[in-house]
């Protein structure tokens, strides 16, 4: 008899704690346990966790998390979290990445330009222009992990938050947060996070191919908040399907957006001023896909953010859907063939 795996994805918008923040955390957290719990579960990726100092002076801490996670079946679970720019095993202030798991964790590693140097670029709009090219790094790292399963294999889990295409910062050319100088400078803030985005899903597909070239067999998901559609750059280029790289050979290392076992109608993760758009992925290998029974996107309550931003005083709700896949596993028994 097969048991269910249940691998869930869900970006929390900037879940944090501190006494500052515009809506307590109590609040928030009256919405999006629930959730939380409506998705049992066994591997659950999150983007967009806060953390708060420790000590003065001492690491960071996610403790908005640790509070969301009490008294539900998470609290338990094993975890691997990252996000610092600096040193990707740390915590940041805002936006990290955690993975959770019911199952024990064999490894964990948090990569950021491992695979992939940054790019250099000279801007041309920059006032004042830098006389050579800088680096051009990813805002946050990416995070892998192995999880031993019950039915004595092992998955590959990959948990990723993709820059948001908001144009980035060019020297001089903004008047205000969200009002630029020029067009032109608008334009090349708007390349920058293109290229950002882009560059991140680079080294995520060699973190994959890395994977294959030892284990070609591999079951693997990467999964999170791409801030892409399935048919744009970020997305193909993790998919690398045969239609792009016309070898058929390479069918193997592909990988398969689960969301089209779905009807169009329903694959949706975000509303944008009134736009349905599929931001959020569960994207798996050939050999995991054997396993595949559905997937659940939970986009009955998202609202338009776009308008949230503008009309609700603080709002609760995290303008992402959840998404859980779940697979099928061998029990031991009958891997042992008993």
């Amino acid at each position: 008899m097969s048991q269910p795996l249940r691998i869930a994805t869900f970006n929390l918008e900037n879940l944090d704690a501190g006494s500052d923040r515009p809506t307590p955390l109590e609040a928030r957290i009256e919405v999006l346990r629930p959730q939380l719990l409506r998705l049992e579960a066994d591997v659950l990726c999150l983007q967009e966790v806060n953390a708060q100092p420790s000590t003065k002076g001492g690491p960071r801490v996610p403790h908005a998390l640790d509070r969301l996670l009490e008294g539900t079946p998470y609290e338990g679970f094993r975890r691997f979290a990252g996000g610092g720019a600096g040193d990707p095993n740390l915590l940041a202030d805002v936006h990290n990445l955690v993975i959770l798991s019911r199952f024990p964790i064999a490894s964990a590693r948090s990569v950021r330009h491992r695979l992939v140097e940054p790019p250099s670029y000279r801007p041309a709009t920059a006032r004042p222009r830098p006389p050579a090219g800088e680096p051009v790094a990813w805002d946050r790292p990416i995070l892998a992990v192995e999880i031993d399963l019950p039915d004595g294999e092992r998955i590959h889990v990959v948990n990723l938050h993709l820059r948001s295409p908001l144009a980035a910062l060019v020297a001089g050319q903004k008047e205000s947060a969200f009002v630029w100088k020029s067009a032109a400078g608008w334009a090349e803030g708007f390349f920058l996070a293109a290229l950002k985005r882009a560059g991140q899903a680079l080294e995520a597909r060699l973190l994959v191919d890395e994977i294959f070239d030892h284990e070609p067999d591999a079951r693997i998901v990467v999964l999170g908040d791409f801030n892409a559609e399935a048919w744009e750059v970020p997305v193909r280029m993790l998919c690398a399907e045969v239609e792009d790289t016309g070898k058929g050979r390479l069918a193997g290392r592909a990988l398969v957006p689960l969301e089209r076992s779905l009807p169009e109608t329903q694959r949706f993760s975000v509303i944008h001023h009134g736009r349905k758009a599929m931001l959020d992925h569960v994207l798996v290998s050939r050999a995991l896909l054997a396993g595949y029974r559905h997937l659940e996107i939970h986009n009955e309550t998202v609202g338009d953010e776009l308008v949230g931003y503008a009309l609700v005083e603080q709002a609760t709700v995290s303008y992402h859907a959840p998404l859980v896949a779940e697979f099928a596993l061998i029990a031991p028994r009958e891997a042992a063939g008993q």
